[in-house]
């Protein structure tokens, strides 16, 4: 066997915990603890989301989303609305109480060490273009128009075609430093499971809208940290996934 298998298998485990007593974290030494979302112009384009309660959605059981999801990859042209927009980001990264620390997913010590990033392409009423969804407002705010964006999409995913055909296409990136102030070297172990956390969120409230997402993994670590403009140090892309209305004959 190999020895990469070894060492990338110790990630996985626990055993790191038995040292936290020993550890000198920086929220320990005074640090102060860093901002839960990244700032932000005030004077830039901020769109307000509608409330998440107004999507209108199907009467389903948490068992019927969980027997339905699916990965899927066939997306039509159909637009999302914002108002589902919105429930899909609420969904995700949303604040589920009057605190920018209890979000509708999980997070090991409540310390959220992402931020949303979204390339909008089929959304009524919205520019295509990339944003940052805003948690502590439930907002979002315009980045930027990109030229050749399918192509630019594509090469951010290995390739993978029918991405560029997907009405939105989330970017989640993770701020280390974030996790590390509180828990130093367990940090990265609890960011990686705080994205499934995320992600699966995604998946539900996608089946809700009877819309089909997949999510992406193998992606291009430099052309996706490029395309949402981040230094690939203090903030790169962790997970992605792709998001569109599909047929009912996809749905079977």
């Amino acid at each position: 066997m190999k020895d990469e298998y070894f060492q990338l298998r110790e990630f996985l485990k626990s055993t790191e915990w038995v040292r936290k007593a020993e550890l000198q974290t920086p929220k320990d030494e005074g640090e102060e603890r860093p901002p839960a979302v990244k700032e932000y112009d005030e004077e830039s384009d901020i769109i307000n989301l509608p409330d998440k309660e107004s999507v209108q959605l199907p009467d389903k059981t948490l068992k019927d989303l969980l027997e339905k999801r699916r990965s899927r990859r066939k997306y039509n042209n159909k637009e999302f609305t914002l108002e589902e927009l919105s429930f899909l980001l609420w969904s995700t990264q949303g604040l589920s109480a009057n605190s920018i620390r209890l979000r509708t997913a999980p997070s090991g010590g409540a310390v959220h060490p992402f931020e949303t990033y979204i390339y909008l392409n089929k959304v009524k009423d919205l520019k295509e273009g990339l944003y940052r969804y805003l948690p502590d407002k439930h907002s979002l705010l315009f980045l930027k128009q990109v030229n050749n964006s399918k192509r630019e999409i594509i090469k951010a995913v290995n390739g993978q075609k029918f991405v560029g055909e997907a009405a939105l296409v989330f970017f989640w990136s993770v701020l280390p430093k974030r996790g590390e102030w509180k828990y130093d070297i367990l940090a990265h172990k609890l960011a990686a499971l705080d994205a499934g956390h995320v992600c699966e969120n995604l998946y539900l409230a996608v089946e809700n809208l009877k819309a089909g997402m997949c999510a992406l993994d193998a992606y291009n670590q430099k052309e996706a940290d490029h395309f949402i403009e981040v230094d690939g140090q203090e903030e790169f892309v962790i997970y992605m996934a792709s998001v569109g209305k599909v047929d009912p004959s996809e749905r079977k």
